[in-house]
């Protein structure tokens, strides 16, 4: 939760408990996202101003457990000279910059300098260096500024991390030249001088312009013998259910070429056709530039995204402040179908405080929707369901339901055993009018288990869902902007034949 004065007039009936918010004014892509004795530091792309984007400057927000985050000052602020685009953060134990102090590593954000009219460099973008030595709490913009430039008006959102393997140890940078949806990476020893390695893509979804790549490596169900390096690609528009998304890609990278497994269609694409086939990071409408925390204890790969879509972000019913982050994700390989997958699982914030409301099942479920008690309702919410959808048309769960002004309202997720897609459909969810991209259906193929089971683990807060399937294997997030009042959550279906397994609600 944002640390906010109880009495601010900001803290309306959207504002989030457990994702991110700034207090005021806007907020959009994740940067600079660092771990760093003790605390985990988000960065963001922020305008100090006004809520709606602008003046673009690194905001700036700590956390001891990626849960209850605390704002800090803006850190890297626009100028006349150049607004601060997105980029990476990271600890650089080695002092290979030489900003450390008296032995202290320092913290070095490398980001986009998007040059202004009165700049010599106007119109280019280009990655620039500030860096740290109070452990992030003030910023200085390096001298030596651009340190590297390819005359471009779209090459930007750096992300940087240590490789150490046969090719040698040294700095990669994977950025993208945004307009010709291509991913480029260049090494450096010291993050001032940097040599160019090799260019990815176009490949896959290239239906909008390619930003915030990142590129790691995870270890197959664990196994340290067996890995494969993850190549994250977000896009806008062009994404799986229209508007802003992220794909990835799995393959290998040596140090100078990353070669993917899981190309499907290679160069810029001419229609849709194989969009389901690309491996989507989320396949809801609201999770947008995603990328991994540098440093993360315990090798952890943990992820935060923007949690909304460029198609509708300038337009959200918030009051005096506009978007939220999503819930940090862990993700990891697994092998699924006998090929490694990416999953995914949420910090949860109900583990340590969440309060069991209600439990049920097994029970058959007749047609229709059985309401649950009254104290199995809320805003804040965690649902831990799991079906046998049997022979039943469709199965699943109504969300934040009520009645505002003689109106039925409400979110439903549900699963086609005809179909096989999980569907998630907000076009009800109460306020939805205010843009007309806003109404929306979003699908996702999803098979059962061999049991025959559909898994589902939903979060809900004041404006979102988040929904984990299958065991993270599948998730599809977006907002929603209900009316306070409507809290209720029913079990539906249609057709007989269906089981609910199991259902637990958890109030934090």
């Amino acid at each position: 939760m944002t640390s906010l004065n109880a009495t601010s007039a900001l803290d309306c009936r959207y504002r989030p408990k457990w994702h991110y918010a700034a207090e005021r004014n806007w907020l959009n892509d994740p940067n600079g996202l660092v771990y760093s004795n003790g605390v985990y530091h988000l960065f963001y792309q922020h305008n100090p101003f006004a809520d709606v984007w602008g003046n673009m400057s690194w905001g700036h927000a700590t956390s001891p457990d990626l849960l209850t985050w605390d704002e800090q000052p803006v850190a890297i602020p626009c100028d006349e000279q150049e607004a601060i685009f997105s980029g990476s953060a990271v600890v650089d134990f080695r002092n290979t910059s030489g900003f450390g102090v008296g032995g202290v590593p320092p913290l070095v954000a490398v980001y986009t300098s998007a040059y202004a009219p009165a700049s010599p460099l106007a119109g280019r973008q280009a990655q620039s260096l500030a860096y740290s030595t109070d452990d992030g709490a003030t910023w200085t913009k390096y001298a030596g500024n651009p340190v590297l430039d390819r005359a471009s008006a779209d090459f930007r959102d750096p992300k940087v991390f240590w490789y150490d393997g046969d090719a040698g140890s040294y700095w990669v940078m994977v950025a993208v030249e945004a307009e010709n949806r291509e991913v480029v990476l260049y090494k450096s020893a010291d993050l001032k001088s940097w040599e160019y390695l090799s260019t990815f893509g176009p490949a896959n979804a290239t239906g909008g312009v390619w930003e915030c790549p990142d590129l790691f490596e995870l270890p197959v169900d664990g196994d340290a013998g067996n890995t494969r390096w993850v190549l994250v690609v977000n896009l806008n528009p062009g994404g799986i259910a229209g508007g802003s998304a992220g794909q990835y890609f799995l393959g290998t990278f040596d140090g100078v070429t990353f070669r993917s497994e899981t190309t499907v269609t290679e160069g810029m694409q001419t229609d849709d056709s194989r969009m389901p086939d690309y491996g989507w990071l989320d396949w809801g409408r609201d999770y947008y530039a995603a990328v991994s925390f540098s440093n993360a204890p315990g090798g952890r790969r943990l992820m935060i995204g923007w949690m909304n879509n460029w198609q509708y972000a300038a337009s959200t019913p918030s009051q005096g402040w506009r978007s939220a982050m999503s819930l940090v994700r862990e993700v990891r390989l697994e092998t699924r179908a006998g090929h490694p997958a990416l999953v995914q699982a949420a910090v949860d914030p109900f583990e340590a405080a969440g309060t069991e409301l209600f439990a049920t099942g097994p029970e058959q479920l007749a047609d229709g929707v059985r309401w649950l008690p009254a104290e199995a309702a809320g805003d804040v919410l965690r649902i831990d369901a799991v079906f046998r959808p049997g022979s039943a048309g469709k199965v699943g769960l109504a969300l934040r339901a009520g009645e505002a002004d003689g109106v039925q309202e409400r979110t439903v997720l549900a699963y086609s055993a005809l179909s096989g897609e999980l569907s998630l459909d907000r076009s009800g969810s109460g306020n939805a009018g205010f843009h007309a991209d806003f109404p929306s259906v979003e699908r996702v193929p999803v098979s059962l288990d061999a049991s025959g089971l559909l898994r589902l683990r939903i979060f809900l807060d004041r404006c979102s869902v988040e929904v984990f399937a299958q065991d993270g294997l599948v998730t599809l997030t977006d907002l929603i902007f209900p009316t306070e009042s409507s809290t209720a959550v029913g079990l539906l279906a249609e057709g007989d034949g269906a089981v609910l397994v199991s259902l637990s609600v958890t109030a934090g």
